[in-house]
């Protein structure tokens, strides 16, 4: 079981993580995307885009590759040392304030915002809320997820 007095209320290391087109790309097409705008800087720029847009859950894929250190899922030795073979995908909602761009150079920081367990126990789950803020300091957007662990 995890420590949940340990662990709630920790807030990451800012992440500074630049948005890359290859990235983006492979991404709208490893999720279905067809729109030409998430593949052609032309497309995007007609369409009134200064680049290529992130689709909507790119967020998600973006933290992945860029792990908190400070109440990371999987640092055991400073964040919450989850095992990755026992998690399961809860759940993820997005708000989105600017659009994100492929170039845009976004910080992130995640907060542990709360854990609780179904099942006596069984199940842990994770709730965890990333903000993505551009070079100028505005917000872009925040994530919230959360990841199940299992304890059988």
């Amino acid at each position: 079981m995890l420590d949940r007095n340990a662990h709630v209320g920790v807030v990451s290391e800012p992440r500074t993580i630049q948005v890359e087109k290859g990235f983006l790309t492979f991404f709208a097409k490893a999720t279905g995307e067809t729109d030409p705008v998430y593949f052609d800087e032309d497309v995007a720029r007609g369409a009134g885009q200064p680049a290529i847009p992130a689709p909507p859950t790119y967020l998600f894929s973006l933290a992945m590759s860029a792990p908190a250190k400070r109440g990371g899922l999987f640092d055991k030795q400073n964040g919450l040392g989850v095992d990755m073979a026992r998690i399961l995908h809860g759940e993820q909602s997005f708000a989105y304030y600017k659009p994100i761009h492929a170039g845009d150079v976004l910080t992130l920081t995640t907060t542990t915002s709360d854990i609780y367990a179904k099942k006596g126990g069984a199940l842990e789950f994770i709730v965890q809320d990333t903000k993505a803020v551009d070079a100028s300091g505005k917000l872009c957007a925040e994530m919230r997820s959360v990841t199940v662990v299992r304890n059988d």
